[in-house]
């Protein structure tokens, strides 16, 4: 893009972000009305040098976390939400002049990413599931407040008496099944990779023995060269970030930098991001991040054969909190990931100090943060907890409980 493109464009994504498109007159993407929208956002990289000095021109990203099919969000987005990606991706270069479905979907595709590592708080919760038991909360809720259930009663009396009023509610009569699982088909392909990938490591561990010591000699090598200043983020790049964040129950970070050069450095970042994508994939599948439960989504891209990455999420409170978050529980997660990026806190055999380095620490992710101008929640006032609990108090309705059982399921009401 030219240089007056660029200026245009971060001008259309302020406007958008402040607005919400409509009062400026310019139209935006209606990602309420797409299929299974989480979460969404639009976000400009900045054009800037890489290490060896070449300049990476700017570029306008789209991510979206959304349910399955992709190929149904991919049409959705280029016929509902047209208007809206003509009034940003105009601005770029190949986008097509005359602009219709069938141009926009295919530049879509020709363009698509796909991301090193993701984590999904809890897979195969669908964003209708997660409505859905939002109101089935709610509707509790309203009944219990009308005094339908009998008061003072013994806790499983209560819930039969809750569970008469959801079964004579036709407008919850899916609330008398379990939430659906994904397919069989998918399921199993999922036990395919698991089985695949935990073989791999198993067949490949003598290997490894071998090579760790190696590996470790030249990792401290590397660490004790690179350099790891100090640098205090800028005061008005903060202010501006700040503007953006504590709207609603959650935030959108996105955070983009350099990797460090070189052949070893970006060989550990491969397997450090095998290791997150297997790990958020099989093991951390439900509302936990290695103890980290305030995320909804997060992603680990790798751009511009691999000189630099951006890492996104979506998560509950406050900055200051979710890093904490980090810090206090996987400091070794991120240390083993970002500590391959240019100017990260030294750390120690990739896994420790680093991220230890409180202030050192976030002030490299606050000068690494670059503004989310335009992002959409479908559930902007549900935190992670409140989701999980709803889909819990699904899951406790019907069925033998109990009477602690009974009591505890009452009281996540």
């Amino acid at each position: 893009m030219l240089r007056e493109q660029v200026d245009e464009l971060r001008r259309r994504l302020d406007d958008l972000g402040a607005q919400g498109g409509e009062p400026t007159g310019l139209p935006r993407v209606p990602f309420a009305e797409l299929s299974g929208v989480h979460f969404a956002r639009l976000v400009l990289l900045e054009d800037e040098a890489d290490p060896d000095g070449q300049v990476i021109p700017a570029t306008l990203l789209l991510m979206s976390e959304i349910d399955a099919p992709l190929d149904r969000h991919l049409r959705e987005l280029a016929e509902i939400g047209g208007a809206g990606l003509d009034a940003v991706f105009g601005l770029c270069d190949g986008y097509p002049a005359e602009a219709g479905p069938g141009p926009r979907a295919s530049f879509l595709r020709e363009r698509m990413l796909p991301a090193q590592a993701a984590y999904v708080n809890t897979i195969g919760r669908t964003v209708e599931q997660i409505r859905r038991e939002e109101s089935l909360r709610r509707a509790i809720g309203d009944f219990l407040d009308a005094g339908g259930a009998r008061s003072g009663e013994d806790p499983q009396v209560v819930r039969a008496d809750i569970q008469r009023f959801v079964r004579g509610e036709p407008s919850l009569a899916w609330a008398r099944r379990r939430a659906p699982r994904p397919s069989l088909r998918w399921r199993a392909g999922e036990l395919v990779h698991a089985v695949a990938g935990a073989g791999a490591l198993v067949i490949c561990t003598p290997l490894l023995v071998l090579i760790l010591p190696v590996w470790l000699a030249v990792l401290r090598l590397h660490e004790r060269a690179e350099e790891a200043p100090h640098l205090r983020p800028d005061p008005e790049h903060a202010r501006c970030l700040a503007a953006l964040e504590d709207h609603v129950a959650q935030n959108p970070f996105s955070a983009l930098g350099p990797i460090k050069p070189g052949p070893f450095r970006r060989t550990t970042l491969r397997a450090v991001l095998w290791l997150i994508d297997y790990g958020s994939r099989h093991v951390f599948t439900r509302n936990d991040l290695a103890g980290v439960k305030t995320i909804h989504f997060a992603r680990w891209l790798v751009l511009d054969d691999w000189s630099r990455a951006i890492f996104t999420s979506y998560y509950d409170g406050s900055l200051e909190s979710y890093m904490d978050d980090f810090i206090d529980k996987v400091a070794f997660g991120l240390n083993a990931s970002f500590s391959n990026g240019i100017g990260y806190p030294r750390t120690r055999f990739l896994l420790f100090q680093g991220a230890k380095r409180e202030e050192e620490f976030k002030d490299f992710l606050r000068r690494r943060q670059i503004p989310t101008q335009v992002w959409y929640s479908a559930y902007e006032q549900l935190s992670a907890h409140n989701i999980e609990n709803n889909a819990l108090i699904r899951s406790g309705l019907f069925g033998p409980l109990a009477a602690a059982e009974a009591k505890a399921w009452l009281q996540r009401l």
